[in-house]
């Protein structure tokens, strides 16, 4: 176990924290050790039900031992919303802001890495999502940041779509709402399993997302510019055009019984 061997590390040293290499990853994956079992108990006991002794007994340090790496309940809501909502808005702004996809691969590349984060750590997205009223102020603040910079990033990728006409003019708002309540869901209902890995339902998920914007096909402008979006209008004049020659055409005809 990491903690064991943390702690015996930490013993050999005098309780001072290993400075030799490896150090650092090691404390990283206990702490995010620590992290994955206050979430399990949270969901379990629910926050005020939680203590910092469970918490080391569920890892496998001793009380004072934890301390080095948190020092309150509120430290590990911290984690939980750094690790739930700010990381996850990182990474989304980071594909929005590649110039080498296109809008429909940004929003396939955004719901699939929002639905593989639900998957992989639905306990900390549910507790979050329990406990939403009951954070203490600063932490519902940074909570609330975090989501509302997905919304943006994920909202940002429809408008960009919107513009170059490779996305319907929805309202890319509510859209992007739509999608991340479709994404967030599966913290709820998916339960992995070797025979049933996440990383399907998350590719077809984002492949649902795009449909819903889309253009149909040979609806696209070549160009993202007022001159392709007349080619557009073009089209569909010629499409209406065809409908009412064929329309008029039809009435010339003697009818199927005559």
């Amino acid at each position: 176990m990491v903690a064991a061997e943390d702690s015996k590390a930490q013993g050999r040293s005098g309780g001072r924290p290993d400075s030799r290499r490896g150090a650092a990853p090691r404390r990283k994956l206990l702490m995010s050790e620590i992290v994955d079992q206050a979430m399990r108990i949270f969901a379990e006991r629910g926050y005020d039900g939680t203590t910092l002794q469970d918490v080391a007994d569920a890892v496998g340090l001793s009380r004072p031992n934890l301390y080095n790496y948190v020092k309150s309940k509120e430290d590990l809501l911290v984690a939980m919303v750094e690790a739930t909502t700010e990381s996850a808005a990182n990474a989304l702004r980071e594909v929005r802001q590649r110039t080498d996809l296109d809008s429909a691969d940004k929003l396939r590349m955004l719901v699939r890495a929002l639905v593989l984060r639900r998957a992989e750590q639905p306990a900390q997205f549910r507790t979050l999502d329990r406990s939403d009223q009951a954070l203490p102020p600063e932490i519902a603040k940074k909570h609330l940041q975090g989501r509302r910079a997905v919304l943006r990033e994920i909202t940002g990728v429809i408008e960009e779509g919107i513009t170059a006409g490779r996305f319907r003019p929805v309202d890319a708002r509510v859209t992007a709402l739509s999608i991340i309540g479709m994404c967030n869901w599966v913290a709820w209902w998916f339960h992995p399993s070797p025979a049933h890995p996440a990383e399907p339902v998350a590719e077809q998920i984002a492949e649902n997302a795009v449909a819903m914007v889309a253009r149909e096909a040979g609806r696209t402008p070549d160009t993202p510019t007022p001159l392709g979006a007349v080619a557009l209008l073009r089209q569909d004049l010629d499409y209406l055009t065809r409908l009412l020659t064929a329309e008029g055409e039809g009435e010339d005809l003697p009818p199927d019984d005559a």
